[in-house]
């Protein structure tokens, strides 16, 4: 059995359903259930008595001790995060708390239950962290992609967040040798993301003919990752990541922002056409604070180790990204609740067009 944190949120949950389809490996699934987390994600294993979930806080370190004497994991899979970097900058607060916190409250019930087992199963434990390649920083156009030595810079409260917790991750393997090993990975899409990332947002305003925001002018670049190739990344490095390692898990499409929303606007067109097509509904908006200008990931090393290659292109997951979510508008109408509807007015209402 292993534990996973944050199993019921974006990519929490496609590694879950991927885990147990791959696997068989039965799964414990702590999540708090935020705004961003979500049931209905694993429906498919609500009968499956391999699929254990707990709703619950990371931040709880006697539930997590009560997790690990009761079920034993013989690894952690540690996604609990706040992860959005538009909310980082209205609250930060929360993402220090989760982010550094929780990751800190974790590893010490990680320690204390590693230091406890004997044998095999001592040597054979592992704590894997999923972190994001926005802990480096950013790059001008020309610089070559961020590699597993690239110093860590990061320019939001998210990514200094993350990075908090990847210096914790790091620092209880080398003081008391957890075998702990970390993945950096590049911005993910697929099915399940909130629509309050660039993907499943573009999707949802131009079905309903709305104005498809963009930031400043749209030349921001980002690595693009396909999330069942992240999840397959997962697995491998669980199985063989070297202890005291670092993975980064990118996609090898690099895009610009402009380039995703109108890719979107024809994937769209070429399956729901819309008279005028969708690209007249691009908006620019004032760009965020602080928006870093470009992410690249260099994954030579996880091909080099473990064999792993992305199977999609950017266009063949996009593609299959349009078709789920025009397949699954109950669910997309069930998540924009309220509180998200909230969170819409608050992040794109004060911003005057660019």
């Amino acid at each position: 059995m292993i534990l996973v944190t944050g199993g019921a949120g974006f990519i929490g949950s496609n590694f879950v359903l991927d885990w147990i389809a791959a696997t068989g490996e039965p799964v414990v699934n702590l999540d708090k259930l935020t705004y961003a987390g979500n049931l209905a994600n694993l429906a498919a294993l609500a009968a499956d008595d391999r699929h254990r979930f707990v709703r619950g806080d990371l931040c709880d370190a006697a539930l997590l001790e009560r997790l690990f004497a009761e079920h034993r994991p013989r690894a952690v899979v540690h996604f609990a995060a706040e992860s959005h970097v538009d909310r980082s900058i209205h609250g930060p607060a929360a993402f220090v708390q989760t982010n550094v916190v929780g990751t800190f409250t974790l590893l010490e019930a990680a320690r204390t239950w590693w230091q406890g087992l004997e044998g095999a199963a001592r040597e054979d434990f592992r704590f894997l962290h999923v972190s994001t390649d926005e802990v480096y920083g950013t790059l001008g156009e020309s610089d070559p992609p961020f590699t597993e030595a690239t110093a860590y810079a990061p320019n939001s409260p998210y990514s200094a967040s993350k990075a908090g917790s990847d210096h914790l991750v790091r620092a209880y393997h080398h003081t008391y040798g957890l075998p702990a090993v970390t993945t950096n990975c590049s911005n993910n899409y697929g099915p399940y993301q909130f629509p309050e990332k660039l993907i499943p947002l573009t999707i949802a305003n131009a079905l309903e003919g709305k104005a498809l925001p963009v930031y400043g002018d749209g030349r921001q670049v980002r690595d693009w990752l396909y999330v069942a190739d992240h999840c397959e990344a997962i697995r491998l490095v669980l199985e063989r990541g070297r202890p005291g390692e670092t993975y980064n898990v990118g996609g090898d499409s690099e895009r610009r922002n402009l380039e995703v929303v109108h890719g979107i606007c024809d994937a769209l067109q070429s399956v729901r056409p819309r008279a005028g097509g969708y690209r007249g509904l691009v908006a620019f908006v004032a760009d965020r604070p602080g928006h870093d200008r470009r992410y690249a990931i260099d994954a030579r090393k996880i091909r080099g180790e473990l064999g792993w290659n992305p199977r999609e292109s950017f266009d063949s997951g996009l593609a299959k990204t349009v078709r789920w979510y025009l397949d699954h508008g109950e669910w997309v109408a069930r998540v924009r609740s309220g509180e998200y509807r909230q969170w819409v007015e608050t992040n794109y209402a004060s911003r005057s067009a660019a």
